[in-house]
């Protein structure tokens, strides 16, 4: 990919107006993911806090499942972008929703120390990027997903019609 290396490697930096409660960079009570990819696999650390506790010092499945949804969102938009060589700032712009979410909950997942996220693409057709997705608290393997993202904006294509931006 040509990313300017001036410029963040993150694709939720690139998504202005974006106050989603998990990557949106303008949503400041967010859990704000910042989403990169090593080799073929989209990587997100996550440092979790207290108040995302489902017992104690375990995190909330929701929030788990909340990472995991809009880390594989990220990679999808970012993995578009790379696929057609170019940089997450030139347009069209893409935003990708999520078709399903199946996450397996494999052990406990500690809120104590930083959640590794990885996605890897398994299929692109049409509109249509299938994910695997693991979460993982060190060398355990706390959780697994399989995602479905669709491409729900393509600004070469919206004529005007965001909705995504007021």
């Amino acid at each position: 990919m040509t990313l300017n290396t001036e410029k963040s490697p993150y694709i939720q930096d690139y998504m202005e107006g974006n106050i989603c409660f998990g990557c949106g960079k303008d949503n400041p009570e967010g859990l704000q993911i910042k989403s990169y990819w090593e080799e073929d696999k989209c990587i997100c650390i996550f440092q979790s806090e207290e108040k995302y506790q489902g017992w104690k010092n375990l995190m909330n499945g929701g929030i788990l499942a909340t990472l995991i949804d809009c880390h594989t969102m990220g990679a999808a938009t970012s993995h578009a972008y790379r696929q057609e060589n170019r940089s997450y700032d030139s347009e069209p712009t893409y935003r990708y929703a999520t078709g399903t979410l199946t996450v397996k909950y494999l052990k406990p997942t500690p809120n104590t120390v930083p959640i590794k996220i990885m996605a890897q693409i398994t299929e692109v057709k049409g509109r249509k990027t299938t994910m695997r997705c693991e979460a993982w608290a060190g060398d355990i393997l706390t959780a697994e997903a399989e995602v479905v993202a669709i491409r729900v904006f393509d600004s070469s294509q919206a004529h005007g019609q965001n909705p995504f931006h007021e």
